[in-house]
């Protein structure tokens, strides 16, 4: 590796971690507060919820890195043009890819992580994700009753809590239990406490009434206790298996499934998500190729650069909303699965024959001026 390839590719290498970082961050930010309603409603834990958060992370990587390597390729060669830097390393006899070998070589490293990404590691935090989601929206030990509103668990049994005292007690406490099939039942107590034991949560009611309608007769039964407890074991029932969807499937998985094991759209689901986990890596190479062949190969403009990074920016968009559209017709039609391929494969292609297109003389071009006599 030439000392020019090493002095690019350190301050790219630099600029695409910080880049990723932050983008990162965002996107931590925005995902997090779709889980604010768990907290609030569930009492996740706050560990629980940097979890749930952190799992999501490596999805985004997918597509965060090949845009944070675009960006910083994009702004490091305009800076070595602005600077004047690539007019010394052309007139050095560097060819235009030679210029681009740094960008090529942390295309393909960003390539690997991408596959290790998308064929280890995301599959596995995806599947803990939901299962972890799953665990909080079916067990019902993981509740808090919330004060002034009816809390529904599972099937059948509504709690509603007026207030709730600094030690905890539950206050103006209102049941609704309609799980069993002969009849509802209503309690009103004026205070209670949420309890946990080893067969799961119960409300303690203090104090309170149980009232029920006899079946048949519509006559109302009431009765006046001291205390009495509700359990929560069967308020859910029992927890209904989870679908894992194509995200969490190995990639053994996703290629030996067969048609008849599922429904025609997840069938068409897992054969596209295999196929984009063996293409979107690439996407790394590809946008990080589309935005220096456009100025390499542009020359040198006193007036900046300006045309050719929106022309670069432009190509990175059409091939990301390429990928898209072919990706989602794939789905429709497993017909079309090739065109997956020929979207992340287009602008390497296409870069690569811009970059390896080097500057011939033209045929009937004025020649080059003689360098002058020093006398």
């Amino acid at each position: 590796m030439s000392g020019i390839t090493r002095y690019i590719l350190r301050q790219m290498l630099v600029g695409v971690v910080f880049v990723s970082i932050a983008l990162t961050c965002v996107l931590w930010l925005t995902q997090s507060l779709r889980f604010v309603e768990m907290i609030v409603n569930k009492g996740l834990s706050i560990g629980s919820f940097l979890t749930l958060t952190l799992l999501l992370m490596p999805g985004f990587l997918v597509v965060i890195i090949p845009i944070s390597l675009f960006a910083v390729a994009l702004f490091t060669y305009n800076r070595l043009i602005a600077d004047r830097e690539l007019v010394v390393l052309r007139a050095a006899g560097l060819s235009h890819l030679a210029l681009a070998r740094p960008v090529i070589l942390m295309g393909l490293g960003a390539t690997a992580i991408g596959y290790l990404l998308t064929c280890w590691l995301i599959p596995m935090t995806v599947r803990g994700f939901h299962e972890m989601q799953w665990t909080i929206r079916h067990d019902i030990s993981n509740v808090l009753l919330q004060e002034g509103v009816f809390n529904k668990f599972g099937d059948g049994l509504t709690i509603y809590v007026r207030s709730r005292s600094p030690s905890g007690e539950l206050l103006g406490l209102l049941v609704h239990d309609k799980r069993s099939a002969k009849a509802a039942v209503t309690l009103m107590a004026e205070r209670g406490a949420l309890v946990y034991t080893e067969t799961g949560p119960r409300v303690l009611m203090v104090n309170g009434n149980r009232q029920e309608v006899i079946p048949g007769t519509g006559r109302l039964s009431l009765l006046h206790f001291d205390s009495y407890t509700v359990d929560f074991a069967t308020a859910t029932g029992t927890k209904p298996d989870r679908f894992r969807d194509a995200r969490e499937r190995s990639l053994s998985e996703l290629a030996g499934i067969a048609e008849g094991q599922v429904n025609p759209v997840e069938y068409r689901r897992f054969k596209v998500e295999l196929h984009n986990r063996l293409t979107t890596p690439l996407y790394n190479l590809g946008f990080s190729l589309l935005a220096v062949c456009i100025l390499l190969t542009s020359g040198f403009d006193r007036r900046g650069q300006l045309a050719q990074i929106m022309a670069s920016i432009g190509l990175m968009v059409a091939t990301q909303a390429a990928a898209l559209g072919m990706s989602n017709l794939a789905t429709a039609n497993l017909a079309l699965v090739p065109a997956i391929y020929v979207a992340v494969t287009a602008p390497i292609a296409f870069s690569l024959w811009m970059l390896t297109r080097e500057s011939k003389p033209r045929r009937g071009g004025i020649p080059a001026a003689a360098p002058p006599d020093i006398a």
